[in-house]
């Protein structure tokens, strides 16, 4: 179980400094685009690398700060039935929906996004407007980087999950035990004092 916990929080860790990374991103990308309203509007100008700076960061936040997200419970969940279940039963969801829905879909996606990176990154392709910015292959990076770090996540999930399904198995054998230890009658009863004086003074008289 220790490693269980130890897996979970290394991975957690490492969403929470990519969600802080991330969190810079969101910072630059809302200053230049401050900064491209004020070219066009004030000096009436503009650049289309900076504009294209503010699509890279904005997919770069959207893609890596998914696992990020996971790892606050941010996403959207229909919690209508999820809210009353026990720990046990929260833990059953968790990890099921971790093995059958989210690990398979980063695969997928994963798998899917591969060539299509790999393409880009064989041509290093570059944008199709003379003034945009080049480095179209590190935008499409990051589909298969995002399933794996979103994946990674998964797998914190999942380590939780079965941590607290096995700690509450633990805890129910330990209460089943002491239960049957309590109820469990004894064969070696000492009899009362009044019977031992009753012996002893019939055997006196006998």
């Amino acid at each position: 179980m220790l490693f269980l916990l130890r897996t979970a929080g290394t991975l957690d860790r490492f969403a929470n400094r990519c969600g802080r990374l991330l969190g810079w991103f969101t910072l630059a990308m809302v200053l230049i685009q401050s900064l491209i309203v004020a070219l066009r509007y004030g000096f009436d100008g503009g650049s289309l690398a900076i504009q294209d700076a503010v699509t890279y960061l904005h997919g770069a936040a959207f893609m890596l700060g998914l696992a990020y997200a996971l790892q606050a419970n941010a996403h959207v969940r229909v919690d209508v039935f999820y809210r009353t279940l026990s720990a046990r039963g929260k833990a059953w969801v968790d990890a099921s929906g971790c093995l059958i829905f989210l690990l398979p879909l980063c695969a997928f996606i994963g798998y899917g996004s591969w060539q299509f990176a790999a393409s880009s990154w064989a041509v290093t392709e570059s944008s199709n407007s003379a003034d945009g910015l080049g480095g179209v292959y590190l935008l499409k990076s990051l589909i298969p980087l995002a399933a794996a770090t979103l994946m990674l996540q998964g797998v914190s999930q999942l380590a939780r999950a079965l941590h607290t399904l096995m700690q509450v198995e633990s805890g129910g054998e330990a209460r089943a035990s002491a239960t049957d230890t309590a109820t469990e009658p004894t064969t070696d009863t000492k009899p009362e004092p009044r019977t031992l004086v009753r012996e002893v003074a019939g055997e006196a008289s006998a």
